[in-house]
């Protein structure tokens, strides 16, 4: 048990947004713990495909801010890429154009239409930060330690049970059960890791008509190939038949997939919210709780950016 008044905030949640929260939170002076249900690797932010690209979030005009917070810091620590995870990396948006982007877009390294040679149709090119979560969760979980934070893994069934003057909600898919909120529900995602063949630049192709998002995320020893958006399906087992037609579609785009070495199947669950809720709310006792979740499938997109703000919402950290 924690003695009285030895932690200011306890963050609850251990995936990419609590963790990058809690980050924020501790580097600013406050004393903080995380308590999460499991460890970061085992977490849907593990399993994400991870190119920084705002993708289905609500609020935009707030998302398109929380995202350039974000790439700022992606940029930087794409200077230490072994130790953060973070490439920059060049690649194509098929089904994309630049006057259907805002003037966020102009922040974006290199962003231009994409030639014919590059891509059989509309598409953008562009220089994305491109995230190896495993690699990146531990750079986050050591950079909280080092600022004095701790992990802890338990199950919380009720956001009063924390003992700290704040808790920052950070349950991602969690939350539905745990305000409870049922506007959060699961966008199940299943991928196919193989081998590197020889790849170096990424893919995202939309095929409309038949309702799938097909890319191509390379990294040094490996390829994350996508991908699902199932609605409301609470399933994570990997489904081989689904698996095989993912491979399929990426095998057309970039035939050197089709022989590589599959290393394995992952399936996520992506807390899908209308719109993002980040805001604070005074309990009953006085304490403060901030909900920071509903980010679905764009949680690396904007998490530093929320973090910051989420920080904002706990307000100016203790004087030592």
């Amino acid at each position: 048990m924690e003695k009285p008044g030895s932690v200011d905030v306890i963050v609850v949640g251990g995936g990419v947004v609590g963790l990058t929260t809690a980050v924020v939170l501790a580097e600013t002076g406050r004393r903080v713990r995380v308590w999460a249900r499991e460890p970061a690797e085992r977490t849907t932010s593990a399993v994400a495909g991870a190119l920084w690209w705002p993708y289905r979030i609500a609020p935009e005009a707030s998302a398109r801010e929380w995202a350039l917070v974000s790439l700022g810091v992606y940029e930087e620590l794409a200077a230490r890429p072994e130790a953060s995870g973070v490439r920059l990396v060049e690649g194509v948006m098929g089904e994309t154009r630049l006057d259907g982007l805002g003037s966020w877009a102009a922040r974006v390294p290199g962003l231009r239409a994409a030639t014919a040679e590059e891509y059989p149709g509309t598409a953008l090119r562009a220089r994305l930060p491109l995230i190896d979560m495993p690699v990146h969760l531990r750079h986050l979980r050591e950079r909280f330690l080092r600022a004095g934070g701790r992990v802890e893994e338990r199950t919380v069934t009720d956001l009063a049970e924390p003992d700290a003057p704040v808790v920052v909600n950070c349950a991602g898919l969690g939350a539905r059960d745990l305000v409870p909120d049922p506007a959060v529900r699961p966008v199940r995602g299943q991928l196919v890791i193989v081998e590197n063949p020889g790849i170096r630049e990424w893919l995202v192709s939309t095929d409309p008509a038949a309702g799938t998002t097909t890319y191509v995320f390379p990294h040094p020893d490996r390829v994350v190939l996508g991908g699902t958006t199932d609605d409301d399906d609470w399933s994570r087992v990997p489904d081989p038949e689904t698996a095989a037609r993912i491979v399929e579609r990426c095998a057309a785009l970039r035939p050197e997939v089709a022989g590589a070495r599959v290393l394995g199947h992952r399936v996520g669950l992506r807390p899908v919210r209308e719109t993002v809720r980040l805001e604070r709310e005074v309990r009953p006792d006085g304490r403060l709780l901030v909900h920071n979740y509903g980010h679905g499938g764009a949680g690396v997109t904007v998490a530093w950016g929320c973090a910051r703000e989420a920080a904002g919402l706990v307000g100016p950290a203790a004087s030592a």
